[in-house]
């Protein structure tokens, strides 16, 4: 029987590398190696390497991870993607948790627990966010883009649209787009 493992980064800038080398350094031998550069908050079904591993992968086979959120998003995804492994009786190992099989009795405690941990700890990082944001609007911070136009500008451009200046021509006068006029004007 084969063994795969997976390995998933962010950005171009990373590398799954580190993951492959942490894998066979815990005494593994890769027998296929898959591995996406996406984000994590794309679902597992979406990503293309990890759905061509799906493809491959025989039932009874091996698959190996580094860490648990290279399997999922969150609770729910990892949740699915171990019981669709566990339906084609594919052992499922975690570095980070061992050499526990997550389709085992324990392992299935343990990923639920870890799952939540998980889930909750992004959900803290949504809120400090928020946080932040409310934060930096309450000391008079301007969140988002720079606008294109002054409000001196935006002034004129409703003052001249309301004197029936088209669109078009305030767009070309103050080299922005018309989209941008209708969003003033509105």
């Amino acid at each position: 029987m084969a063994t795969f493992a997976y390995g998933r980064c962010s950005t171009a800038e990373q590398t799954t590398e580190n993951q492959r080398l942490e894998i066979e350094a815990a005494g593994h031998t890769i027998d296929y190696w898959y591995s996406d550069t996406i984000s994590g908050k794309t679902s597992a079904s979406q990503r293309p390497q990890f759905m061509a591993l799906l493809g491959q992968i025989r039932n009874g086979e091996t698959l190996i991870v580094s860490k648990l959120d290279r399997i999922g998003r969150d609770a729910q995804d990892v949740g699915a993607t171990i019981n669709l492994l566990r339906g084609r009786k594919i052992k499922v190992i975690v570095l980070q948790l061992g050499d526990l099989d997550l389709t085992s009795a324990a392992g299935k405690l343990m990923l639920k627990m870890l799952s939540a941990v998980a889930e909750m700890e992004r959900d803290l990082l949504v809120e400090r966010t928020h946080a932040g944001l409310a934060r930096a609007k309450a000391e008079g911070k301007t969140l988002g883009r720079i606008p294109k136009t002054t409000p001196e500008q935006r002034d004129a451009i409703r003052a001249a649209y309301k004197k029936n200046e088209s669109v078009s021509a305030l767009a070309r006068e103050y080299k922005i787009s018309r989209a941008t006029i209708l969003s003033i004007v509105a």
